[in-house]
């Protein structure tokens, strides 16, 4: 049956918004499954089955995005006059200083605004340039049936004004939950940029009043900032907010995603990319949405399609001494060091920790250069305070337990670093630096030889990722029986070796406990895979078996071949269990898993491949 709720849904476009989301509909790619999971919490607290959530991924991974957007559903596809519609309320704490009072007396404004623009459904509401602070009460007032809980805000926030409350920043953070107790109500809070109640341009501290407000069945917090760092280890990882949330992970794109933002990306800006070096972008930029459109706009920019390794090398060394991604990296780096140059080394420690050959960081080491470089005899402790401050801002990442540092996992922050640092620490020239920055990445070999055997990895792989927990049709593998994929595979990498030797390189690598799949890629046009290939691969199982040890219990092994597979080929993979599948075969798994198939090479220019 068909509820109220749902006929708004089906109505709604998603071109209507609240708060406006930054990326275009045209270019925004693979968030489904968050946006799902929080609208879906934020209904449920309907019924109290939600918990305060924590929105956690390292930066540009979209999480502010993602909170505008549900929000946005929220506020759109529920019937705004029912009294048991979920209140939704955006907050982004602020980056600026602020004095207790502000804060409170800001808090609570936003919190009345957005009541008021959800039960009106007037999003003008939300802008003081149509609805002043003073004029806001009157309107609700005027304008809203008011009960108790509403009715009591209404009051707090003449109180504060009036400065006539006792701990303000307490009860500004509580009132929503005040507001759902007494008006049982469901009313969800989306807190963004929830580190920055951490850092200094607060003199005083809201975490420890969170708890009440947090835990409240009816008002749940959903949490998010662009410092995991400090988000995960010391806002919610300990002290009196420790325990109260439940974590839901965003990490980056997988290669198939990044390639289908690239491909959207190039789309909307207007430049031709190749549907093979679309994975091979996302890769370079680590599954980094931020990334993989700042290059994609860098092309643009240069008007060079990106065709080539080549190109895109090219233009990723521009972007990243002189483009968008150095834009955005150097504003993130130079904000951080200056709320925490306290013994003026900061930039040295942290150039040299970019430097550094290994992904440890050797503290030795660095007290060595700078006193090499900069004449500074600087005590290891002095270092080490410097790193941990460092790694609060997610410049690197610090293990507590065991005391040691190590390199982000940030292949394009690493490299920003290491050109930021020759201009910003050493003082070089910076057209100089971004003349050899671009002359060292026009020389980098190719990583990938053959770009659309690679691209056919990352539509396989795709396969695993969105068959968890299914059947698949048997007769695409070339099986008898449907295939069951595993519950959940916990990685799955790309061009693993196992030893030396281009015969213990394995495509596909996928890890799932006890089950392990290994795959194979051949984009072979004209031209079928035979029996040799088919023994190589056979002999890839064993070093697979030597590698996970007796805990392995299932091995399997899947073969793809864009035209096919010779007889005695197919007989030998019948006669040893291997899976197997064709171009039409792979489209079709696709297609059963929900992914758009293979690009059409055929009405391409035929292109060289290094098969």
């Amino acid at each position: 049956m068909k509820t109220k709720e749902n006929d708004l849904s089906d109505k709604w476009t998603g071109s209507q918004w609240a708060i406006r989301p930054l990326v275009s509909r045209e270019v925004y790619t693979n968030r489904e499954e968050h946006l799902e999971y929080l609208y879906k919490a934020a209904l449920d607290a309907i019924g109290q089955r939600t918990m305060s959530t924590v929105l956690l991924g390292q930066r540009r991974m979209g999480k502010t995005e993602i909170f505008k957007r549900v929000v946005n559903q929220l506020f759109f596809k529920q019937d705004h006059q029912d009294p048991k519609a979920v209140v939704p309320v955006y907050y982004s704490f602020k980056d600026e200083p602020l004095d207790r009072w502000e804060f409170a007396i800001g808090y609570v404004e936003n919190f009345l605004r957005w009541y008021a623009a959800f039960r009106l459904r007037e999003p003008s509401i939300l802008s003081p340039d149509s609805v002043s602070r003073d004029g806001l009460s009157e309107l609700i007032k005027s304008r809203l049936k008011v009960p108790e809980g509403l009715a009591g805000a209404l009051n707090f926030m003449r109180f504060l004004q009036e400065k006539d409350v006792t701990t303000p920043e307490d009860k500004a953070v509580t009132l929503p939950r005040r507001v759902s107790d007494r008006d049982e109500s469901t009313i969800v809070m989306f807190l963004d940029e929830f580190q920055n109640t951490r850092l200094p341009q607060y003199n005083f501290s809201i975490v420890g009043y969170m708890q009440e407000a947090v835990e409240s069945p009816t008002c749940p917090h959903f949490v998010t900032g662009s410092a995991m760092s400090i988000l995960a280890k010391e806002i919610l990882g300990r002290g009196s907010l420790f325990g109260r949330f439940d974590s839901h992970p965003i990490v980056p794109m997988t290669n198939y995603w990044g390639a289908q933002l690239a491909l959207k990306a190039a789309l909307y800006h207007k430049i031709d990319m190749l549907d093979e070096m679309a994975p091979v972008v996302a890769d370079r930029c680590g599954g980094n949405p931020f990334y993989i459109t700042a290059v994609v706009r860098q092309a643009a920019k240069q008007k060079k399609p990106i065709i080539s390794e080549e190109v895109l090398n090219e233009i990723l060394a521009v972007d990243l001494s002189s483009g968008f991604i150095w834009a955005e990296l150097n504003d993130q780096v130079t904000k951080w060091i200056e709320r925490i140059n306290e013994y003026g080394i900061t930039k040295w420690v942290l150039y040299l920790s970019a430097l550094e050959e290994g992904d440890l960081l050797d503290l030795d080491r660095i007290r060595k250069e700078l006193a090499e470089r900069e004449g500074k005899d600087v005590p290891l402790e002095t270092i080490r305070d410097v790193l941990i401050k460092l790694s609060r801002g997610d410049l690197l990442q610090y293990m507590e337990l065991g005391g040691w540092f190590k390199k982000i996992e940030d292949p394009i922050l690493l490299e920003f670093l290491r050109v930021w640092g020759r201009i910003e620490v050493e003082g070089k020239n910076q057209a100089v630096v971004r003349s050899e920055t671009v002359k060292k990445y026009q020389t980098l070999k190719r990583k990938f030889s053959d770009h659309l055997g690679y691209l056919a990895e990352v539509y396989m792989v795709q396969v695993l990722w969105n068959g968890q927990r299914k059947k698949l049709p048997g007769k695409l593998f070339h099986a008898k029986g449907d295939i069951e994929l595993p519950w959940q595979f916990f990685y799955i990498w790309h061009r693993v070796r196992l030893g030396a030797g281009i015969e213990k390189e394995i495509d596909i690598y996928a890890a799932a406990g006890a089950e392990v799949w290994i795959g194979e890629s051949k984009w072979w046009r004209e031209k079928k895979v035979g029996r040799s290939e088919v023994e190589t691969f056979l002999r890839k199982r064993e070093l697979v078996r030597e590698a996970e040890g007796e805990g392995l219990q299932v091995l399997r092994l899947w073969f793809f071949a864009h035209d096919g597979f010779t007889e005695e080929a197919e007989a030998l993979m019948r006669e040893k269990g291997v899976l197997w599948s064709t171009r039409q075969d792979l489209d079709n798994l696709l297609k059963s898993v929900g992914l758009r198939q293979l690009p059409d090479m055929a009405k391409e220019k035929q292109r060289d491949t290094d098969n």
